[in-house]
């Protein structure tokens, strides 16, 4: 049985999602099993503050640990029974990983992330497009993607890092398998905006009635104001990246500052809020209830036009492929 392509989505979206890279990331965020309780918490305050949407992968969680993020979501999902617990949306992306060729063995892999989830896959996504390496792999991934709808294991399918060029043939090509491509996700911040801004790509989502969520909308933590040009930097990777690029972002971080101070909001708020009136649904990660509650702060108000065009003037103004993903496809 296939799924009409004219099927209304069956997400209902929150104005922000929430991501969940660092639940089970030992290398770049420091996860550690003891944070369990702490992440179960901060998935409790953002269902019922009206955070249903939960972004994850299957290769989230480093080593032993690899699908960490999944099972964590599904245990707690399991376990909530409080509001909103009927809009809980549980988002995964499917890596397509040299040894997966076939629709079978994404549709092989989309069964252990719904084992992993204890339901099925509310938004199954391709986690990057092959574009840039191996193009003729990339009909295969879709195609089992598409099996995955048609079999039930997963609601709603997406796609993650296309291009516009890219996201075209990929929407031809699942239309003629009877599945629409719900969402598209691409990083997106005031740091990353080449993919939206240059390439059209949020007008061709509007025209195929796509919704665009923009993951890592602060950059890493860049845009939070945590972090100045003279440190401290946060350890590993991320403060080897901090050093290079605080420098060359101080003017656009005075711009935040400023604006969040007349907003009586923080640098987070202001950079969160204006993916929103971007159109985009911006999916910040939480470790810990109070960046849950930071997160909320960015709801429920809205920059003015002036305060936009300030933004987006120090954003063009930026070498635009200083923060971008190698992935992502045109």
């Amino acid at each position: 049985m296939t799924v009409s392509t004219t099927e209304p989505s069956p997400i209902i979206w929150p104005t922000m999602g929430c991501g969940t890279w660092a639940w089970g990331n030992k290398l770049l965020w420091g996860y550690q099993p003891s944070m369990d309780g702490e992440l179960q918490r901060v998935f409790e305050q953002c269902v019922t503050a009206g955070i249903t949407f939960f972004d994850t992968g299957d290769s989230y969680g480093t080593g032993r640990l690899q699908g960490q993020s999944e099972k964590l979501l599904g245990q707690f999902s399991q376990a909530y029974g409080g509001a909103n617990q009927d809009k809980i949306c549980l988002a995964t992306k499917l890596a397509p990983y040299p040894w997966r060729l076939t629709p079978q063995a994404m549709v092989k892999a989309g069964i252990t992330s719904r084992e992993r989830l204890q339901r099925p896959i509310d938004l199954v996504q391709l986690h990057w497009s092959t574009a840039n390496y191996a193009p003729w792999q990339e009909q295969a991934l879709l195609r089992g993607l598409a099996q995955l709808c048609q079999r039930g294991d997963a609601k709603a399918l997406g796609l993650s890092n296309f291009g516009p060029k890219r996201l075209q043939k990929a929407h031809d090509f699942c239309q003629n398998e009877g599945i629409r491509i719900t969402s598209l996700q691409v990083q997106y911040s005031l740091l990353s905006t080449d993919p939206v801004s240059k390439l059209g790509l949020k007008d061709l989502c509007d025209q195929l009635d796509i919704k665009l969520i923009a993951y890592s909308p602060l950059t890493l933590g860049l845009l939070t104001g945590k972090y100045g040009p003279q440190g401290p930097f946060p350890p590993g990777i991320r403060g080897l990246l901090f050093r290079r690029l605080l420098p060359k972002i101080k003017p656009l971080l005075n711009t935040l500052q400023a604006i969040a101070t007349e907003q009586e909001k923080t640098m987070a708020q202001v950079a969160l809020n204006w993916c929103i009136c971007q159109g985009t649904m911006p999916i910040p990660g939480a470790k810990n209830c109070q960046q849950v509650q930071d997160n909320l702060g960015a709801l429920g108000w809205q920059l003015d036009s002036g305060e936009m065009d300030e933004l987006n003037g120090q954003a063009a103004s930026l070498p635009q492929t200083m923060v971008q993903n190698i992935f992502q496809s045109r």
